[in-house]
């Protein structure tokens, strides 16, 4: 019998709620951060878009070439014709601004180009009760209306953090939505009953598919796809396979890329790679029965949001690769994937703090830069190949 198998899960998580302790011995890294690549930052052609942003959190491409941009103090801004529109789009919903609160993502409906429908996800409430929401709207250029809510975490916390926020579509329609566990309840992401710690999967009018692994299982939420959940903010699904591959923020030490599947639990805070910041030790596993191992995972600490599968022609040999920005080793860093396998990592524009980065339609890669007290001097990059 595995030792494992002699505690439950449940059992588990709750002691670790109370968990404190000397810090464990150091934990093993699964590969050492690479230096930078040899060509460095001049492998790029460094376009500025945007400037002077609070936080731009996320980008999303128009059909016209247009592009729209959250900051996460609240504001949705567009990009056209090259330049930063001044006026913010009017009729967003007011976030709940405080810490990492705020608006975080957006995203096209895949109809857009005929029902002008756009998703925002953001943090709703108050200091003491406080959610991720995720409303959808309709965007005429200017401004929102017909809002609606088609998402709202079911448990509500009375923390500024660790709110997830990403969201991604699956190739069946359906949505995905990142919810973290809120700091200070990481023993609920273990729990089925409760919304925090988890990825759901709604329909794109907030309705629950039918098909969701826990869907009619008494006492679980139905809206959960995959759990054991801490902080994830970097989702995206390979559109030539339909992977979902998703970055998740440890504590100190052992931030993850998970390849995320139905129904499975991923371990947070019974299994982890990292300490409590503290120093003090979280789990005494970095592996448990019944939990999924990362894909790979960071030791220390390198602060993932933002991911993209590269599938553009205009850098050579990128194709299939992973693309991550990083808040804390801030970089951007690219993943080496050959035959589905990570075989590499490099790091360019060392030293800027990148929130978000996607493949644009045109094959560049797009990026948002960001200061970490919230100074107003984000950007929105262009990076082409320099030759």
């Amino acid at each position: 019998m595995s030792p494992f198998s002699r505690v439950s899960l449940a059992a588990l998580a709750a002691a670790l709620a109370a968990c404190g302790g000397p810090a464990g011995e150091a934990r093993k890294t699964q590969t050492t951060l690479a230096a930078a690549a040899p060509e460095g930052d001049a492998a790029f052609k460094v376009e500025t878009l945007a400037e002077g942003l609070v936080n731009p959190w996320s980008l999303a491409f128009l059909p016209d070439g247009s592009i729209l941009v959250t900051e996460r103090d609240g504001k949705l801004r567009v990009i056209r014709d090259g330049a930063l529109v001044e006026t913010p789009v009017a009729g967003v919903p007011a976030p709940y601004v405080k810490s990492q609160g705020g608006l975080f993502d957006v995203m096209l409906h895949p109809d857009f180009a005929t029902n002008r429908t756009i998703f925002l996800s953001y943090a709703a409430g108050a200091p003491d009760a406080n959610a991720t929401r995720v409303i959808s709207a309709t965007f005429d250029g200017a401004a929102l209306t017909d809002i609606k809510t088609i998402f709202e975490t079911a448990t509500k916390k009375d923390t500024p953090v660790h709110y997830g926020g990403r969201l991604a579509l699956l190739p069946d329609r359906t949505l995905l939505i990142t919810v973290g566990d809120g700091f200070n309840y990481r023993e609920k992401a273990q729990d089925l009953s409760n919304g925090l710690g988890k990825i759901a999967r709604v329909n794109l009018d907030g309705s629950i598919p039918a098909d969701n692994p826990f869907a009619g299982r008494e006492g679980a939420l139905p809206e959960i796809f995959s759990y054991g959940h801490r902080n994830q903010q970097g989702l995206a699904v390979d559109p030539a396979t339909g992977t979902i591959f998703a970055t998740e923020h440890g504590p100190m030490g052992g931030d993850e890329l998970n390849i995320i599947e139905a129904g499975a639990n991923y371990g947070w805070p019974i299994a982890t790679y990292g300490l409590d910041y503290s120093g003090a030790q979280i789990s005494p596993f970095t592996e448990y029965e019944g939990t999924k191992q990362p894909e790979k995972y960071w030791v220390p600490s390198i602060g993932p949001s933002g991911l993209a599968i590269y599938q553009g022609d205009l850098f050579a040999g990128w194709k299939g690769d992973l693309l991550v920005g990083a808040l804390a080793k801030t970089a951007l860093h690219r993943l080496d994937v050959e035959n589905g396998k990570i075989v590499g990592e490099e790091r360019y524009l060392e030293g800027e703090r990148i929130r978000d980065v996607r493949e644009g339609p045109d094959g560049a890669i797009y990026v948002t830069t960001e200061d970490h007290d919230g100074a107003p001097i984000g950007r929105v990059l262009r990076l082409t190949p320099a030759q």
